[in-house]
């Protein structure tokens, strides 16, 4: 509450007094800060581990990985599909599996959408964990 002392005259006085505006702010500050948390939501992911300097290993036997090449062919471990067969056969090969993860690999200059094509049939198949996996680090990329 804003008071003034002395002055000259009866006139009105034209101090504006913000403490209420102050409180209101702080307010919505407390109010922003407790809702942020819950706002801030994506997709969970796993971070891979950088490679150590032993040996690298190789994937499993049983490891099933989907390549998705230029052309818009497909393969399931270096055996060639095609999209319309490729959610029946996973299926096939997922139904007797616990561990229900997979690979996707895209080549080079394969757009994103049909990487993310067949990761959605994979889903759609009944595979809970879909790993990307990356060119090799020491293949020649073509510049742009």
């Amino acid at each position: 509450m804003g008071m003034t002392v002395g002055g000259s005259g009866n006139g009105p006085v034209a101090d504006p007094n913000i403490v209420p505006l102050i409180d209101v702010l702080l307010v919505l500050i407390i109010i922003f800060m407790v809702i942020a948390p819950d706002l801030a939501t994506g997709l969970p992911i796993q971070v891979p581990e950088p490679p150590s300097q032993s040996k690298p290993e190789l994937p499993e036997a049983s490891t099933i990985v989907v390549q998705v090449m230029q052309d818009g062919k497909l393969t399931i471990n270096q055996q060639e599909s095609d999209w319309d067969a490729l959610g029946a056969r996973l299926a096939e090969i997922f139904k007797q599996r616990a561990d229900k993860t997979a690979f996707v690999k895209g080549e080079n200059e394969v757009p994103f959408a049909q990487v993310a094509r067949a990761i959605d049939i994979m889903r759609g198949a009944g595979i809970e964990h879909v790993g990307l996996l990356t060119a090799d680090a020491g293949a020649p990329r073509k510049a742009l």
